[in-house]
């Protein structure tokens, strides 16, 4: 396992992050969830991403108890907040009384005093912005947090945030968005305004949801079992890139991963890596050794030559729009 530091930040984290989305809690049993951690230990990786809305909050529950017994020094814990975790109306943005509520229910839920990393999981367009960060910075100054982070905000609120981090004198060091060699909207705008202020991206899906993999086949229906057909959720994410033309595409990358020595997935995972912004790429898993094969695109460096020619293949149809980030925020108050 290689790391790198969190953005300008003195965190050092693992270049592979373990996340527990839609596995943890929900798709995969217990056992199962609990050797994945464990096979992301053994591989070196000390980066574990979460959030209270996964599962219902059962994911922080679980990665708690598969945490449990390690030397939290040598461990970097990060969650969110933000969606709702109740049927209160005060159950879910980024008030000062949910953020310091929900805090408070992940510490408890990951059996830890202190997440190093508490990220807001969407912009809240319904409360003060100040009234946020303020509440982040209590956190920070209480010792319950040691660094902030934002996910999928655009560049204008990730600068706003961080003039008021920066007043407040508190580290707002990341952001968490999609990020793959199929979706590339943060590299216009995000990417640029947090190479400036410092900031670095965790990203998540770097595989595309498993398209990268190369698994999902032109003509073909999608393997039973697969993210393409689970109800329980991934399945309408996925479906942007379910088209032939994308499907095709991917397929002409395996003579391309071969030449690497790598697995498609490797390939995928070590093209996210390759751009100096991101510090870190989260991947799941339901099976132990999809964590043992993702972790070896760790350290990896891709030939210039090779990436222009994976550039050449996928930029036809990569998303790069970045209006279509944040279409799944609400649009009005709940």
């Amino acid at each position: 396992m290689d790391y790198r530091h969190l953005g300008r930040s003195g965190l050092i984290i693992s270049e592979i992050a373990y996340g527990n989305w839609l596995t943890h809690g929900s798709q995969v049993e217990e056992d199962a969830a609990t050797a994945c951690v464990g096979a992301a230990l053994e591989a070196g990786i000390t980066t574990f991403d979460t959030a209270d809305v996964y599962a219902q909050t059962r994911a922080e529950s679980v990665l708690g108890r598969a945490l449990k017994g390690e030397r939290r020094e040598g461990l970097e814990i990060f969650t969110k907040v933000f969606w709702p975790t109740g049927p209160g109306h005060n159950d879910r943005g980024l008030s000062r009384k949910h953020i310091r509520e929900s805090i408070d229910g992940s510490l408890r839920r990951l059996q830890t005093d202190y997440v190093d990393l508490y990220q807001a999981h969407r912009y809240d367009r319904f409360t003060p912005l100040e009234e946020t960060m303020e509440a982040f910075a209590d956190l920070v100054h209480s010792g319950k947090v040691h660094y902030i982070g934002v996910s999928e905000w655009t560049a204008d609120q990730i600068r706003r945030a961080h003039a008021l981090a920066r007043e407040l004198h508190i580290p707002l060091v990341s952001n968490q968005p999609q990020y793959s060699a199929l979706w590339r909207v943060i590299e216009g705008e995000v990417i640029p305004a947090c190479e400036e202020l410092g900031l670095g991206q965790v990203v998540f899906s770097p595989i595309a949801q498993g398209v990268l993999t190369g698994k999902y086949l032109p003509g073909q229906q999608p393997p039973a079992g697969s993210r393409a057909t689970d109800d329980k959720g991934g399945a309408d994410m996925i479906s942007r890139w379910m088209r032939d033309e994308v499907l095709e595409r991917v397929q002409r990358l395996q003579p391309l991963a071969a030449e690497a020595g790598l697995s498609l997935a490797q390939l995928a995972v070590a093209w996210v890596l390759d751009n100096p912004n991101v510090s870190a790429a989260i991947v799941g898993a339901s099976r132990p050794e999809q964590v043992a094969e993702n972790a070896k695109a760790a350290g990896v460096r891709l030939d210039p030559a090779l990436k222009a020619r994976i550039d050449e293949i996928l930029e036809p149809v990569a998303t790069t729009d970045p209006k279509r980030v944040y279409d799944n925020v609400p649009a009005k108050r709940p």
